[in-house]
């Protein structure tokens, strides 16, 4: 387990059998080459990150995270999300961490784009 590095993690121990169904996989497959995507069209030259204990794809540019989530417990479905490291205020802010949208209200790469850049935008300001 890496409850002593990562809080909110999965709990589950190393010795655990993980199974994934393949509606699950293709699911997480796609928001993840989804975010893939849309963190390169977004900062093409940031270097992106998977991080373990999410299993989500995300940059850091300038004190802000950018990055796709296949579900958690914030979502049960993929999202998008921005996460500035100072709290930010507005309707555009909607978690606890920031901002997240589901990728199906964002339909592609395209609006996935379009949110982290708009996310950027408030941030700065």
């Amino acid at each position: 387990r890496l409850d002593d590095v990562y809080g909110d993690g999965p709990d589950v121990a190393a010795s655990e059998a993980a199974f994934v169904d393949a509606e699950s996989a293709l699911r997480l497959g796609e928001a993840l080459r989804l975010g893939d995507r849309a963190l390169s069209d977004f900062r093409e030259a940031a270097e992106r990150v998977l991080w373990p204990e999410h299993f989500d794809v995300a940059i850091t540019v300038d004190e802000v995270t950018y990055g796709v989530s296949p579900g958690d417990a914030h979502s049960a479905v993929p999202y998008a999300y921005v996460g500035p490291s100072r709290p930010a205020t507005g309707d555009f802010w909607n978690a606890p961490f920031g901002a997240s949208r589901p990728l199906a209200e964002l339909s592609d790469a395209t609006g996935v784009t379009a949110f982290f850049r708009e996310g950027s935008r408030l941030a700065a300001s």
